[in-house]
C-alpha cells in the first residue's frame, strides 16, 4: 500500500522515473505526472514525448517548472501524483535567481499537507566529482541538501542503481 510521500534517487539515466512510474501505475487513483523540465530544444522536447507516451493515456501531465508547491498542495483525493524531478526544479529556482531557502520550505511543506502521496524523483549528486564553477559548486551544495530534508520527510526512500531499486528508509515493496 502506498502511503506518505516517497523519495526516489539516483543517478542521471538510473531507471529511477521508471521505477517511481512503477510505484503508481497499478494505481486506480488519477496519475499526475508534475514534470519541472523544461524544453529548450529537439533533443529535449523528443525525451519528454518519449517518456509521455511510454507513460500511457491513464497518465494527466502537469508542466510547471517552478510553482511545484502550488500544484501539489492542489491535489485532491482520488489522485496521486509523481515530481519528476526536484533536480530539475531547484535548477530553474537557481537559474532564476530564486530564494532557494524560501522555495524549499515551500515544497516541503506542500509535499507534508498533501492530501495524497507524490513520490518524487531527485537526482543524487554527492557521488560525483567536485563542480569545477562555482555555481556548479553551489547547486552540488543545495541539491544535498534538498535531498536529505526530502528524505528526512519521505516515509520511504528508494535509491536505484543500474535500474536496481534499493529501500533506504521505510518499508520495502
Amino acid at each position: 500500500m502506498l502511503s506518505g510521500n516517497i523519495l526516489v534517487l539516483g543517478g542521471a539515466a538510473s531507471g529511477k522515473s521508471s521505477h517511481a512510474e512503477s510505484l503508481l501505475n497499478q494505481r486506480p487513483e488519477q496519475l499526475i505526472y508534475l514534470a519541472s523540465a523544461e524544453c529548450y530544444d529537439d533533443e529535449m522536447r523528443e525525451k519528454v514525448n518519449l517518456h509521455i507516451a511510454r507513460r500511457g493515456p491513464r497518465w494527466t501531465t502537469m508542466e510547471e517548472p517552478l510553482a511545484a508547491a502550488d500544484v501539489i498542495a492542489a491535489l485532491e483525493p482520488g489522485q496521486v501524483c509523481l515530481f519528476d524531478c526536484a533536480t530539475l526544479w531547484l535548477s530553474n529556482h537557481m537559474l532564476a535567481e530564486n530564494d532557494i531557502a524560501h522555495e524549499q520550505e515551500r515544497l516541503l511543506a506542500a509535499l507534508d499537507a498533501s492530501a495524497v502521496p507524490v513520490v518524487t524523483v531527485s537526482n543524487e549528486v554527492g557521488q560525483g566529482i567536485v563542480p569545477d564553477t562555482p555555481l556548479g559548486r553551489r547547486f552540488r551544495e543545495a541539491q544535498g541538501r534538498l535531498n536529505i530534508a526530502l528524505a528526512a520527510q519521505a516515509t520511504r526512500v528508494i535509491h536505484v542503481v543500474a535500474g536496481i531499486p534499493r529501500t533506504l528508509k521505510g518499508d520495502a515493496l
